[in-house]
């Protein structure tokens, strides 16, 4: 007798459907292309998403055989995206996996050990936990449902709880002949979930729980279509009526009836309820809707439960009581710091509250950069370009007192702090800074912020850092958020830094993806441009110059030196000189520039762009100058010798050894092997910084401070287009 041939179908069919969620994707696949667990196929199913999702996905499949990349021509929305994915699945199990959701270490093996445990039931039910922006995980607050469920497989009839569960579709385990026979799909719509999940739950056969989280389900701090405005809710209705209509045409599932009613009443009332969901003056509609609802789908006989609203009502009345006397110790506390305050600190307080009672001035416009420590990087590019395109515009420039750098005659300087400072950022209309303003500034309405960065990231920024205790210090991410709130704009320099700021600072600015105003110097550069760079700073002609730019180490309490740069220059010998430039919170930690070293310091040059095109390599560490230096397609070597402790205590988005510039050592014996063996400008350091520039070089094409300026001084939606390189013509610029 011939053996039967093993079968070639998965176990699961994971499908992922992405929309809008660059920032979440790779960590959603990820999480499960390192499942301990191998024997699954993934379906990654783009949504005609604007961004790079369909591009991850591709990038993705052509590395994993397990994945398959559904790319769909037009938005057809979350329903019919998995709709499509199961039309391809070929799993004996189907799992859901939102895309800005995560699956824990070991869940598939654990789901895979419990369908064998329960003999391969029809539905298998799992639990989750929230995550949020500020690093909190809250447990499923009804977990006690699965925990108090049967061991073994069961009907509903065993756990009528379970129809107390979220109404999501992941997370479950559903067998897919299961779900072919009963002909289940996903419906249009917002609320896709309800018509699937309670007809799923009433007709499953043999349902089996799993009492252990498997899903991180994100709460993204914005951009949750459910909590957002919109008459889209009004689908709720439709949604329901395919509950309905299911129990309809099966009429041996009458019994859930009364359940069913129930958990739509509440759902209805939840939503009606729910500040911010429903447009003004919706609210009346919706209303009446529920009630017509309520009225056409009460089952005969039905009467309201008593207990259970009456013990809600006691709970709010419960919660309301303290509340007076917290307000009042609140307002206590307050008035006495404020007794202890300086009095020049009150005038400036009252001072500013009564300039914001004036209207705001239309035509004028405030920057800073680098926590008002100079006149400098994307802020300064934007204003020069302001100055030429708009200069009917008034600038105010914040700037503490000896900045090496100074703006234009005729913009008005402020020092942090001063009358004239509060009076700018109150009459102001644009504000643009590199950084954030002080959390006391009120943002008035009419008010518009540009936040223009000062880097592509390596490090983790923002909410990202929450995991990493020396890489956050003193950061207070409630703090933090409300400065981000304030943004309209925050501009970007490629995809992979869209997706990062989304993520590290997520709040509803719009994002112009239009490059690194500060970069449009070093695109449009000329040779000649670099002859003055290197005869301003006296270098010999024919030496070789090697930009030296360290980052800053939030793990050293006090800078010091991971290089011996004077045996550095020895080694290199007087064919080089090496120009050294200390990071921006560690001026006057530089080298000095002793004679004959071969040395020579330039932490206090005032323009760090000028240095990159006097250049010939620029050697660094993990500083976003790599970034920017690479536009000028130069050599770059990476000096890690402290990799493991600097990605353990701050977090890195990307390992420096494999997306590399260039050559990347971690000995200094190493280091002065590749210049004196010369591959720090050898071939393979040519084709590393090509693929480098590539993915990080996107949108820089010489006119990001010209689109800034079109687009939010100016107005003007039809900016110049971003010329893209050809490696990255798939994208379009957003914003």
């Amino acid at each position: 007798m011939q053996a039967a041939e093993p079968s070639t179908e998965p176990r699961f069919s994971i499908i992922v459907p992405a929309y809008g969620v660059e920032a979440y994707l790779r960590d959603c696949l990820d999480s499960v292309l390192s499942q301990s667990f191998k024997n699954f196929e993934v379906i990654a199913v783009n949504d005609a998403s604007p961004d790079a999702c369909g591009e991850i996905m591709a990038e993705y499949a052509a590395a994993d055989p397990r994945v398959m990349a559904v790319q769909l021509e037009q938005n057809v929305g979350l329903g019919r995206a998995r709709n499509a994915g199961m039309a391809r699945a070929r799993g004996t199990y189907l799992i859901f996996l939102d895309s800005d959701d995560a699956m824990l270490p070991g869940s598939l093996q654990a789901i895979a050990r419990r369908l064998d445990e329960t003999g391969d039931p029809e539905l298998l039910v799992y639990d989750y936990a929230r995550t949020y922006w500020d690093g909190r995980i809250t447990p499923n607050t009804k977990r006690a449902v699965l925990t108090n469920s049967p061991r073994g497989a069961f009907r509903l009839d065993d756990s009528p709880g379970l129809l107390e569960l979220l109404q999501v579709a992941w997370n479950k385990a559903y067998r897919r002949d299961f779900v072919e026979r009963w002909g289940f799909v996903y419906p249009t719509g917002y609320y896709e979930d309800t018509p699937w999940t309670y007809p799923v739950l009433v007709a499953a056969e043999t349902i089996a729980v799993l009492d252990r989280v498997c899903v991180h389900y994100h709460q993204r701090r914005q951009g949750s279509i459910l909590h957002s405005t919109s008459r889209k809710h009004f689908d709720v209705f439709d949604q329901y009526e395919l509950v309905f209509a299911f129990l309809a045409e099966h009429p041996e599932f009458e019994r859930w009836h009364s359940a069913l009613f129930e958990r739509m009443t509440f759902h209805l009332r939840v939503i009606e309820n729910m500040p911010g969901r429903l447009p003004v003056g919706a609210r009346a509609e919706f209303r009446a809707r529920r009630l017509q609802a309520e009225q056409t789908n009460r089952p005969a006989g039905y009467r309201e439960p008593k207990a259970a609203t009456s013990t809600s009502a006691a709970r709010r009345a419960a919660n309301r009581l303290p509340r007076p006397l917290r307000s009042a110790a609140r307002r206590a506390y307050r008035s006495a710091r404020r007794l202890k305050k300086p009095v020049r600190t009150a005038v400036l307080v009252a001072y500013y509250r009564a300039q914001r009672m004036l209207p705001v001035k239309k035509d004028v416009a405030v920057f800073a950069a680098y926590w008002n420590a100079d006149y400098a990087c994307n802020p300064a590019a934007i204003h020069r370009k302001l100055l030429e395109l708009a200069p009917e515009i008034k600038s105010t420039w914040v700037l503490k007192p000896g900045s090496r750098n100074t703006p234009p005659p005729g913009t008005a300087v402020v020092h942090p702090g001063s009358f004239g400072f509060w009076r700018a950022m109150a009459r102001g209309k644009y504000f643009v800074n590199n950084v954030n303003f002080p959390t006391r500034v009120v943002k008035r309405p009419g008010q518009v912020f540009v936040q223009t960065h000062h880097g592509t990231p390596l490090k983790r920024m923002g909410v990202d850092q929450i995991e990493y205790p020396l890489g956050r210090a003193e950061l207070d991410m409630e703090t933090l958020m409300q400065r981000v709130d304030r943004w309209d704009y925050s501009i970007s320099a490629n995809s992979f830094t869209t997706a990062i700021w989304e993520r590290a600072y997520p709040a509803g600015y719009t994002s112009l993806d239009y490059g690194y105003p500060r970069n449009d110097v070093l695109v449009n550069a000329t040779d000649e441009d670099k002859a003055r760079a290197r005869e301003k700073l006296g270098l010999a002609p024919g030496t070789k110059v090697v930009l030296y730019a360290p980052t800053h180490r939030d793990y050293q309490a006090v800078p010091r030196p991971l290089l011996d740069l004077e045996h550095f220059a020895q080694q290199l010998g007087q064919d080089f000189t090496v120009l050294a430039r200390a990071h921006y919170f560690n001026l006057g930690t530089g080298p000095g520039a002793a004679d004959g070293s071969g040395i020579v310091d330039v932490s206090g040059h005032p323009s760090v762009e000028e240095l990159y095109l006097a250049a010939d390599c620029l050697l660094t560490d993990y500083s976003s100058l790599m970034f920017d230096y690479a536009l000028l397609d130069r050599p770059v070597v990476t000096f890690a010798n402290d990799w493991e402790i600097y990605r353990a205590t701050r977090g890195t988005y990307f390992d420096i050894h494999v997306q590399s510039p260039g050559p990347v050592v971690a000995t200094e014996e190493d280091l002065f092997d590749v210049f004196l063996s010369g591959r720090w400008c050898d071939d393979a350091s040519t084709k590393a910084r090509a693929e480098f520039r590539r993915r990080f070089c996107e949108f820089d094409d010489g006119r990001a401070a010209e689109r800034v300026v079109r687009r939010v001084f100016l107005n003007q939606e039809n900016v110049p287009p971003v010329a893209l390189s050809p490696e990255g013509q798939s994208r379009t610029a957003r914003g």
